[in-house]
């Protein structure tokens, strides 16, 4: 593999404003949701020693660093992003000499490691969280702790000291009897909010963090870190307390108004960030990081990852994800090609001269693109979907992410009972909206989450065609954690690995593009054809040279857009097609013809 401690991007290609270029300007990142990646002691989860396992495969992908979702001490409440204790390993996962033995096998094979961080919230066991419900203790402002409602009894209902709602569902506000107040939880009720505006918390994660990268880790992927800055006023009083009601503040489908807005982006992130970065990544090198970012516009975007004001490297921006929800996540509307267009249009300009974009469609939040926005009810549609999006998402401008199976062309889970579920966000949110406030019909709510459901994207990895698809042994003790997908018998490494046409293999060929083509790494981009309801249509330019990329991203044939058409004049040779979703005949005659195929994407060489 390529040492990406140095840029192969010559000097006089710029990407996000910096110089040198660093090192992760045309690296490629791959996610492991390490509870559905290797099962390697049959107990039917995921561990440490099974990422270790895999990391050949990871390795002749041609990815350049591995992102972990959290394997820290936890409850597992809500799967690990409710952490116990930050400086150790979950025995779910293994012991730290295990990740210890990750990272010297990672990094033997020019593979970095990227650890989550989740710090806007602890788990409700954490040390720190206990300390803080004693009134007296050092801790007891380190979260978000308020009394009750003016004129109500605590612990009553009606007696939270805001209307703020969970995005779990439920209040956001939780009743300890010991301290004999409410804390704050955006999430699930065991994971209170960090006080960040208290500097100790601040300092006592900055320590953390340290450690970690002492350790040997090569940065960090941070959970939900814009929310971690909240809209207090003069008095520290949060909207809404005391009784106060403030305009738009609606009250939603299931009785509580959302925190999202006072929240997220706060009046602070830039200076916890900017301190975050002085603290702990100052004088380090080789490193990464990328922050979810919850209520980011692409302006701020730009501000926040421009080199110049020292804050993260890369966001997580959602617009796009969003496109088709309506007023909630689970009140669905179909997929339009100018609505994605759009959102990701926006991002890219917004970094045109300074900042940069992270790029993706997956995740363990988000469903498996193929189902949600292709067509996965054959085979043919499925791989020709998956490579579709695949070109379109790599050949933008940014940092690519691939999260675990997706270079498969894995599908969603397509659960049909709410017993196959196992994510707290699906299951809370199926009995506040169906069963309490009942303004979802179960049919709805059922197809909501096959649709777009968290779980769909954390059924096992599918390694070949096994009785459970290779993630842990057929005949082990436990049944994995989560249902298998059927469908593992087709789609699986074992099947696709030796395959050049498959979808595995169309990913290393895009990665590669992405390492060895300056003008695929850091190009200018360039909007064609706003308005085509079929065709997403983009230039790639890197001087003289201009890379065209054009994806029909529906399972219809489309014309050729005129803009594209005309740059394209009387045709292109076999030699100018770098890659495409069928092959590169097929590409000369669909451009010849002025038409392409159904998922028909091809990039050019102009």
């Amino acid at each position: 593999m390529t040492d990406f401690n140095r840029s192969i991007l010559p000097d006089a290609v710029r990407s996000n404003g910096a110089t040198p270029n660093p090192w992760w300007a045309n690296a490629v990142v791959y996610q492991i949701y390490p509870r559905s990646f290797q099962d390697t002691n049959g107990d039917g989860v995921g561990d440490l020693k099974g990422i270790t396992s895999r990391l050949d495969y990871l390795a002749d992908l041609g990815v350049d660093v591995v992102w972990l979702s959290p394997v820290y001490r936890s409850p597992q409440d809500d799967n690990g992003y409710d952490i116990s204790d930050y400086q150790d390993i979950d025995p779910l996962f293994g012991t730290l000499e295990d990740m210890d033995e990750l990272l010297a096998e990672a990094h033997r094979r020019g593979l970095k490691i990227v650890m989550d961080l989740v710090v806007n919230h602890t788990s409700d066991e954490h040390a720190w969280f206990q300390a803080s419900r004693d009134k007296d203790d050092p801790h007891a402002d380190w979260y978000w702790w308020r009394p009750a409602r003016p004129g109500h009894e605590p612990g009553t209902p009606g007696a939270e000291p805001n209307r703020w709602g969970s995005y779990f569902g439920g209040s956001a506000w939780q009743y300890d009897p010991k301290r004999g107040e409410y804390y704050l939880h955006q999430y699930s009720r065991k994971q209170p909010d960090l006080n960040w505006e208290n500097p100790e918390v601040r300092k006592a994660v900055y320590r953390m963090m340290n450690w970690w990268m002492d350790r040997g880790i090569d940065g960090f992927r941070m959970d939900v870190i814009t929310q971690v800055s909240k809209t207090v006023d003069k008095n520290g009083k949060l909207p809404g307390e005391d009784g106060s009601e403030i305009e738009d503040y609606p009250v939603g489908e299931e009785g509580y108004s959302s925190p999202f807005s006072w929240c997220s982006d706060g009046p602070r992130i830039d200076e916890f960030l900017a301190e975050m970065r002085r603290e702990v990544f100052e004088g380090r090198e080789g490193y990464m990081n990328v922050g979810e970012a919850p209520g980011i516009t692409p302006d701020r975007n730009e501000f926040i990852t421009d080199p110049k004001n020292g804050e993260l490297d890369m966001l997580f921006l959602f617009d796009h994800v969003g496109i088709d929800q309506e007023g909630s996540k689970w009140n669905t509307v179909p997929f339009e090609v100018r609505n994605l267009r759009t959102r990701l249009a926006a991002q890219q300009e917004a970094v045109k001269d300074a900042g940069w974009a992270s790029l993706f469609f997956c995740n363990h939040d988000q469903p498996r693109v193929v189902s949600r926005w292709g067509d996965d009810s054959d085979r043919e549609s499925r791989e020709l979907g998956a490579k579709a999006f695949g070109m379109l998402l790599h050949m933008h401008r940014g940092t690519p992410y691939i999260y675990e199976g997706e270079e498969l062309g894995m599908t969603n889970a397509h659960f049909t009972s709410l017993d196959q579920y196992r994510d707290l966000e699906a299951i809370n949110a199926y009995r506040q909206r169906v069963e309490e406030a009942r303004c979802q019909s179960p049919e709805s709510m059922m197809a909501a989450l096959a649709l777009i459901g968290r779980d769909n994207a954390r059924t096992p990895m599918q390694w070949d065609a096994s009785r459970y698809a290779g993630f842990t042994a057929p005949d082990a003790a436990a049944e994995p954690w989560i249902g298998v997908n059927p469908n593992h018998v087709e789609i699986n490494a074992a099947e696709e690995f030796d395959d050049p046409d498959s979808v595995y293999g169309f990913y290393k060929k895009l990665i590669a593009m992405r390492h060895n083509n300056a003008t695929v790494a850091t190009g200018e981009w360039n909007l064609l054809a706003a308005d085509d309801e079929q065709v997403y249509a983009f230039t790639r330019t890197n001087g003289d040279d201009t890379i065209l990329v054009v994806v029909n991203l529906t399972d219809k044939s489309a014309g050729l857009p005129g803009e594209v058409a005309e740059l394209l004049g009387d045709g292109v040779a076999e030699s100018q097609i770098l890659l495409s979703t069928y092959d590169a005949v097929h590409g000369v005659k669909s451009i010849a013809r002025g038409e392409l195929a159904r998922w028909e994407g091809v990039v050019i060489q102009l």
